[in-house]
């Protein structure tokens, strides 16, 4: 058997996925089936296109369903914590560029992440890059678009 990949993420967000997956498997799944239902009584389902199109949102929220599941059955709660004063998961970043630019980053699991708000993923080339540094640290980052310098200006937990 493959072993699973672990989802890094905080309690928070194990428990909205918990709460999500509860309500696609109860009130949205019971609207899909509706849909169905009400789309059979409309006649011949060859030509159906309100049938057809409800039994692809069926689809599509059974894979969803089976996607967070696997997500949630493989989760790996982390906690804020780390070494001290260094940089781990839950943390949030200082960091100034080579052109001196300054930036806070906070360190979140795979699951959690969303660069346009700053919240980069520990498996990412700058979450690689600054996890377990410390302030005053430079650090190279390895980036698909090319290698640049951070300084690491502060970190807090």
């Amino acid at each position: 058997m493959i072993a699973e990949n672990k989802f890094k993420m905080s309690k928070e967000r194990y428990d909205e996925l918990v709460e999500e997956l509860y309500y696609l498997q109860t009130v949205r799944e019971k609207e899909v089936a509706e849909q169905i239902k009400e789309a059979r009584s409309f006649g011949d389902l060859s030509e159906n296109s309100e049938y057809d199109e409800a039994k692809t949102e069926q689809g599509k929220l059974y894979s969803k369903i089976a996607e967070m599941q696997n997500v949630i059955d493989n989760a790996e709660i982390i906690e804020k914590s780390g070494r001290a004063g260094r940089v781990s998961l839950g943390s949030k970043v200082t960091v100034k560029d080579e052109s001196g630019d300054e930036d806070t980053y906070e360190i979140v699991g795979s699951q959690e992440a969303d660069p346009m708000h700053l919240r980069v993923s520990d498996d990412s080339p700058i979450g690689r890059a600054l996890v377990d540094r410390k302030k005053g640290d430079k650090v190279v980052v390895h980036a698909p678009a090319g290698d640049f310098t951070l300084e690491i200006l502060a970190v807090k937990h």
